[in-house]
């Protein structure tokens, strides 16, 4: 049997493909046309730590860890003849789709951003669906790494899938409506009802994994070789809040927490991100859904300002000469709104969190501390002009 890992060259599709890889006898066939290499580059970003191409990163599975059943293939999942022949082929029986455009700020660039990011995160999961269904393989497991940002930020708790909703005396369980916030996001709003729709059509078993805000560097896998390491990104478009911050503080810059930045966002660590997925491709035969499962991938809701406050406190440990300061805040957004977001089915999954915040921060540190010098010099990256007092305006964040 073999498991299918879509997006395979990303920060979360390798270390992915990598563990369910470690743990099975299974082929594990990992798929990707390296689009994530060319956007950060196309806005003038790099990972700030090195990582070899796929085919490198494939042989040293097997070098250093003995991993024989990983393979790599190269293709671009929104041709719809290409995806017909990697399904024919391999026929999987489980694919994870972590492969999408996954930035906001740049869907937001302008009109082409937005097109290109609908049309390459929409096609290529159609593209599967469909390809399922045509291909005889609707007993396939689909596992698709959404986003928890098609919830918005309500006021009330954030239910795990659907919602209740009662009208004229009579109460029934509806999709959460989407409240996406830029076009990226939307285009996750779109795949959670297309997969709806394949398995109210098709009878695809389907598990909608709805990611959070995802930090870290390292997994069990990653760390037994530079060769086997996991992007990270830090600049405006790619990188996250907590990868800024750490940024700011391996280069010795103030971390920049606008306005108040006591809302909180759900996180997790690519440790237990990875972790979730690899139990959800490895499940017994017993334990894969039936149904159209949602996952709240968060193991915490953490406020910004807590999270530059402990990035601070742990760069101590590292020397690195920084602060916690506050600016005010460029973009219109509620500073105290305080997200309430239901995890039970996740956690489940995980068992426990298995990466403590704190200990995430000092794998982050700890490995950028050996490239502050890729981290300097695209510091006009991630230092906003509250601090480098430039005329020009501060690009949306993403989170």
């Amino acid at each position: 049997m073999t498991i299918l890992v879509t997006g395979g060259d990303g920060y979360i599709g390798w270390p992915t493909a990598l563990r369910i890889a470690d743990r099975t006898d299974q082929r594990v066939v990992s798929v990707d046309d390296c689009g994530r290499r060319r956007w950060v580059e196309e806005v003038g970003g790099q990972s700030a730590v090195p990582v070899a191409d796929p085919n490198e990163r494939v042989a040293a599975a097997r070098d250093r860890l003995g991993v024989s059943n990983l393979s790599f293939v190269e293709g671009d999942l929104t041709e719809k003849s290409f995806v017909d022949e990697l399904l024919r082929v391999h026929e999987p029986k489980t694919i994870v789709h972590t492969a999408a455009q996954p930035s906001a700020p740049y869907s937001q660039i302008n009109g082409e951003r937005a097109n290109y990011t609908q049309h390459n995160n929409l096609q290529s999961t159609r593209n599967l669906l469909w390809g399922l269904e045509e291909n005889g393989l609707t007993d396939t497991h689909f596992i698709e790494t959404t986003t928890t940002g098609v919830y918005g930020a309500p006021e009330f708790p954030i239910p795990e899938g659907g919602a209740t909703m009662e009208n004229g005396g009579e109460r029934d369980e509806v999709p959460f409506p989407a409240m996406a916030g830029s076009w990226y996001h939307l285009t996750k709003s779109h795949d959670a009802a297309n997969m709806r729709l394949a398995h109210k059509q098709f009878g695809i078993p389907i598990s909608d994994v709805r990611t959070a805000i995802v930090y870290g560097t390292e997994t069990e896998e990653t760390r037994d070789s530079d060769r086997l390491k996991t992007r990270f990104d830090f600049d405006y478009y790619f990188g996250t809040v907590v990868h800024r911050f750490c940024a700011q503080a391996a280069a010795d810059y103030p971390l920049t927490v606008y306005g108040k930045g006591e809302q909180r966002k759900p996180f997790a660590s690519l440790e237990d991100t990875v972790e979730g997925l690899a139990r959800l491709a490895l499940g017994d035969a017993d334990d894969r859904p039936e149904d159209f499962v949602v996952y709240n991938q968060v193991t915490r809701a953490i406020s910004i300002v807590e999270i530059a406050e402990t990035i601070d406190e742990v760069a101590s440990e590292f020397d690195f000469d920084t602060s916690v300061e506050h600016f005010e805040n460029p973009r219109e957004e509620n500073e105290t709104h305080k997200m309430e977001i239901e995890n039970d089915r996740y956690m489940s999954l995980i068992g426990e969190q298995r990466q403590s915040f704190e200990d995430g921060i000092r794998d982050v540190l700890q490995a950028l501390s050996r490239h502050t010098d890729r981290i300097e010099s695209h510091e006009d990256r991630f230092v906003p002009d509250v601090i480098r007092d430039e005329t020009e305006s501060v690009p949306a964040q993403s989170d």
